[in-house]
């Protein structure tokens, strides 16, 4: 059993496949977990024993999106053990989610231990609120280092409002 996933990107070309794992890709799966309605081992089980066409899986309406949070130097050599504050302030914020990939406990305090650090992920009823959500619980959190991109969800944001799906103003 497993998960097909495929890292893709568009080119001027057409979508090209970068990558292909049978496994549920981090940090994409992020804002997936956010909009499920439903009990994943369940729906695991219904799979294990061949029963998925009797499983019905419910979704959130809205739309989510994830930023990434990651160690000075990633991808290349990166510092670890960087104490990362303002992680129960961000977990605070409403339909937020802060998922630990690169950390680890240390005495009291949460550190960096790997280069992906801390995948902030956000709900709301459109993109680009959900982007909002997710930056503003990025600015919570602090680390020696830290580092995220900026862009998440822009060619999304714009795509929709092309469309008319977001208000704009």
């Amino acid at each position: 059993m497993g998960f097909l996933y495929f890292g893709l990107m568009l080119t001027a070309e057409g979508p090209v496949v970068l990558e292909y794992n049978c496994r549920m890709g981090d940090p994409e799966t992020q804002p997936l977990m956010m909009r499920m309605d439903f009990d994943l081992a369940a729906a695991l089980d219904a799979v294990a024993s061949r029963k998925l066409g009797s499983f019905k899986p419910a979704w959130k309406s809205g739309a989510s999106a994830c930023v990434v949070m990651t160690s000075g130097g990633y991808p290349g050599p990166y510092d670890t053990g960087k104490k990362i504050e303002g992680l129960t302030e961000a977990n605070a914020l409403p339909d937020v989610a802060v998922f630990h990939a690169g950390t680890k406990r240390d005495s009291d305090s949460i550190v960096t231990s790997g280069g992906r650090v801390l995948g902030v992920t956000a709900m709301a009823a459109n993109l680009e609120q959900a982007i909002c959500k997710a930056y503003a619980a990025v600015d919570k959190i602090h680390f020696e280092g830290a580092h995220y991109r900026t862009d998440i969800g822009a060619k999304g944001v714009t795509k929709s409002r092309a469309a008319g799906d977001i208000p704009r103003g």
